[in-house]
C-alpha cells in the first residue's frame, strides 16, 4: 500500500506541478475518488475537484456530496449539464428515451456529462482521472499519463495500479465517506436510471446499460481513450 500511495502522490504532484491552475481533477465519486480526494486534500496539492452533477443522480450520491462537504469543506466544483439543451432533448425523446436506442442514450450521456465536462476541461492543460486497470478489459493498458486526443490534454491516471481490494482497504484504514449504495452490490454507480446492482461473478461494469448490446457496455464517452480498443468493442468512456 505504501508503494502504491507514494506512487499516487508522485503523479499527483508531478500533474500540480507541471500545470498549475490548468490542471483538474475529474471526479465521478467512486471508491478510487474517494481516495484521491483524501490524498488531494490531506497533502494540500491544491487540485481543483470537479463532479458533474447530470439531474439524475442517485439519493446515494447527493448523500455522499454532502458528507464529503461535511468532512473537507466546500471541494467539491459540481458543474451541471446545459438546461436548455436537456429540455429539448427530453421533448425530442421522452423523459426515458435512453431506453429506446443506442443512439438516445450516447446523445443523453453527450447531454448530461461530456458537454459539462468540455466546459470544464476547456483552456486546461491537463486532466486527473479515477480510472484503475482492473475495472474493464478495455482499461487494461491505461499508462500513467496519456495524451488524450479527445480533448487535446495530459491525462495522469494515478489510480491505474489501485485494486479494488487497495482501495477499500485504504477507505477502511481512513474511515472516509463512500456511496453507499456499495454496500448494496453497486459496483459501477452512474445515474440512477442507468445503474443497477450486479450479481456474483457478473462483470464490474455489466450494472451499467443492461438492456443493451453487451459489447456497447463498458463506457458512456467521458474517456474515449487514446488506447485502441478491444476487437470488436466500440469504446467510447467513463468512470472519471
Amino acid at each position: 500500500m505504501n508503494t502504491l500511495m507514494d506512487e499516487t502522490l508522485l503523479l499527483l504532484k508531478e500533474a500540480s506541478d507541471n500545470h498549475g491552475d490548468k490542471l483538474v481533477y475529474s471526479c465521478s465519486l467512486s471508491p478510487q475518488g474517494m481516495v484521491l480526494i483524501d490524498l488531494i486534500c490531506q497533502y494540500d496539492l491544491g487540485i481543483r475537484i470537479v463532479t458533474l452533477d447530470t439531474g439524475r443522480l442517485p439519493k446515494a450520491t447527493y448523500d455522499l456530496m454532502a458528507s464529503l462537504t461535511d468532512k473537507y469543506g466546500g471541494i467539491l466544483d459540481i458543474r451541471f449539464p446545459d438546461s436548455e439543451e436537456v429540455q429539448n432533448m427530453v421533448k425530442s425523446d421522452g423523459i426515458n428515451g435512453f431506453y429506446d436506442s443506442l443512439e438516445n442514450r450516447k446523445r443523453c450521456c453527450a447531454i448530461r456529462k461530456i458537454h459539462p465536462l468540455q466546459k470544464v476541461l476547456k483552456g486546461k492543460e491537463a486532466w486527473i482521472t479515477g480510472r484503475r486497470k482492473d475495472e474493464s478489459k478495455n482499461r487494461a493498458d491505461i499508462q500513467a499519463v496519456e495524451d488524450d486526443p479527445v480533448y487535446g490534454l495530459k491525462k495522469y491516471n494515478p489510480m491505474r495500479n489501485w485494486t479494488e481490494k487497495d482501495v477499500w482497504a485504504y477507505i477502511r484504514d481512513h474511515e472516509l465517506p463512500y456511496n453507499a449504495l456499495h454496500d448494496q452490490f453497486y459496483v459501477s454507480i452512474g445515474c440512477d436510471c442507468c445503474t443497477r446492482a450486479i450479481s456474483m461473478g457478473e462483470d464490474p461494469r455489466s450494472g451499467r446499460w443492461w438492456w443493451e448490446n453487451e459489447d456497447t457496455l463498458v463506457e458512456c464517452g467521458l474517456h474515449v481513450s487514446s488506447l485502441k480498443a478491444p476487437k470488436g468493442e466500440n469504446e467510447s468512456g467513463d468512470g472519471i
